[in-house]
C-alpha cells in the first residue's frame, strides 16, 4: 500500500514508491473532506483505445471510466469489452479474469501482468482489472460538479465499501454465469475473500492471492511504521501532495523516474499510472482506505478460506514487511493441504515494479487446468 519517503519533493515521490509497503508503489495519502467533489460525479462512460465490436485492436489494452456505486471507477480490459448477453448473443462468456488491484488501486500499474496472462491463454479470456472507488483520475467530460448523484454504496471509499463497489461492479457488468479467475494482489486479496462470503453463489473458478494483506496489518513492520502516519497524521502529507501536483506532468514523470531508479528492470508502462498519485482526491482516498485497512485487517477469515480451500491459491512474499514469513508458516500449518506458497525467486510485495511478466507466468500454469476444465 503506500510508499513516499524521506523529504519534501524527491521525498514526497520516493514515499510514493517504496517496496517496503503494500501496493504496487505504496500509498501514503489521506482523506480530504471533499474527496466526492472530483470522484463521486453524474456523468457518462469514457473509453479507452477504439477496438473492434467484440474486443480491444492490437494488445495494449483499452481503459473505461465510469460510475460503480456513485464513485469513479477506471477499468482496464484486455480481450472482449462487453461481456452482457446482448452483445454476445446469449452466448455463454466462458471464463473471465477479474483483477483486484492493492492500494492505491490504480489498474495502470498491471497492465504488462494483465497483457502476458491474456496472451497465455492465447486471447480467448477476457483479463479485466477494476480500480478501487475513487482511485483514478477521470477524463475532463466526467469532473463536472454539478447534479452529483447520491452515494449508492455507504462509505464507499473505505475499506468495507470498496468491497461492496466490487460486488456492484460484477453485478452491473459481468454475467452471473461467468467462470471467474479472481486475483488479488495485497488488500485485495482481502477483498476477495469478502467478496466469495458476502456472495457464495459467484462462479469462482480459482481465486489467485498474491502477497496478500488478510490479516493483522497494523502489527506488521511496515504497518508499524505507517499505522500513525495512516491514522493519525494523514494530514501531514497535505503539503508535499498539493505542491507536487501543480508541477508540469513531464516533472512529475521524470521525479517518477528518479524515485524509482534503484529499480534494475523498471518496467516503464506503469510511469503514465503513477502520474494518478499526485492527484489530491486519488490520494486522498488510499490515504483514507489505508487508515481503515490497519484498523480493521484485523484476524484471519479461517472460516471463509476454509469453505473455499480447493479454491484459494496464496503466494507470500519471503522479504515482505507486509505480511512477513511467519505470517506463511501460521495458515501453512492451521491449512495444511491448501495451495500456500512462499516466494523463492526474490520478487518483491510491488511485484509489478519489474516482474509482472513473470509472476504471471506462475499464474498462468497454477490456473491453467481449472481454466481450460471449466
Amino acid at each position: 500500500m503506500f510508499a513516499f519517503g524521506y523529504s519534501a519533493l524527491p521525498v514526497a515521490a520516493r514515499l510514493l514508491f517504496s517496496e517496503r509497503i503494500s501496493t504496487p508503489l505504496g500509498s501514503v495519502f489521506f482523506h480530504l473532506k471533499r474527496k466526492k467533489r472530483a470522484s463521486v460525479l453524474n456523468g457518462a462512460r469514457e473509453m479507452g483505445p477504439p477496438g473492434s465490436e467484440d474486443g480491444c485492436v492490437g494488445c495494449e489494452g483499452c481503459t473505461e471510466h465510469l460510475y460503480c456505486g456513485g464513485a469513479a471507477t477506471e477499468v482496464l480490459k484486455f480481450g472482449a469489452r462487453d461481456l452482457h448477453p446482448a452483445s454476445r448473443l446469449h452466448s455463454s462468456p466462458g471464463v473471465v479474469f477479474l483483477l483486484i488491484p492493492g492500494n492505491p488501486g490504480l489498474v495502470g500499474f498491471y497492465r504488462t501482468f494483465m497483457q502476458t496472462i491474456h496472451e497465455a491463454f492465447g486471447r480467448r479470456h477476457p483479463v479485466w482489472a477494476v480500480s478501487h472507488a475513487g482511485h483514478c483520475v477521470p477524463p475532463d467530460s466526467m469532473r463536472t460538479t454539478a447534479d452529483c448523484p447520491r452515494m449508492q454504496i455507504d462509505d464507499v471509499f473505505g475499506l468495507n465499501g470498496q468491497v461492496e463497489h466490487k460486488l456492484a461492479f460484477l453485478r452491473e457488468h459481468v454475467p452471473r454465469d461467468a467462470k471467474l479467475v479472481l486475483i488479488g494482489h495485497s488488500i485485495g486479496c482481502y477483498i476477495i475473500l469478502e467478496m466469495m462470503k458476502r456472495d457464495p453463489e459467484l462462479q469462482v473458478v480459482k481465486s489467485v492471492l498474491l502477497f496478500p494483506t488478510i490479516e493483522r496489518m497494523a502489527a506488521t513492520p511496515q504497518g508499524r511504521v505507517m499505522t500513525p502516519m495512516l491514522c493519525r497524521l494523514r494530514y501531514v502529507a497535505y503539503v508535499p501532495v498539493f505542491l507536487l501536483s501543480l508541477l508540469p506532468r513531464a516533472v512529475k514523470a521524470a521525479l517518477v523516474k528518479i524515485a524509482l531508479r534503484a529499480v534494475d528492470c523498471l518496467d516503464l508502462s506503469i510511469v503514465p499510472a503513477t502520474l494518478s498519485l499526485f492527484n489530491m482526491d486519488c490520494a486522498a482516498n488510499g490515504m483514507y482506505m489505508g487508515g481503515q485497512e490497519m484498523r480493521q485487517v484485523l484476524g484471519r477469515d479461517d472460516p471463509t478460506i476454509r469453505q473455499n480451500l480447493d479454491k484459494l491459491i496464496f503466494y507470500y512474499g519471503a522479504t515482505d514487511r507486509w505480511c512477513p514469513v511467519q505470517y506463511y508458516q501460521d495458515i501453512r500449518a492451521d491449512f495444511p493441504s491448501g495451495n500456500i506458497q512462499l516466494c523463492g525467486k526474490g520478487y518483491r510485495h510491488a511485484f509489478v515494479l519489474d516482474a509482472g511478466r513473470e509472476v504471471a507466468a506462475m499464474v498462468t500454469e497454477w490456473v491453467r487446468d481449472a481454466v481450460e476444465n471449466s
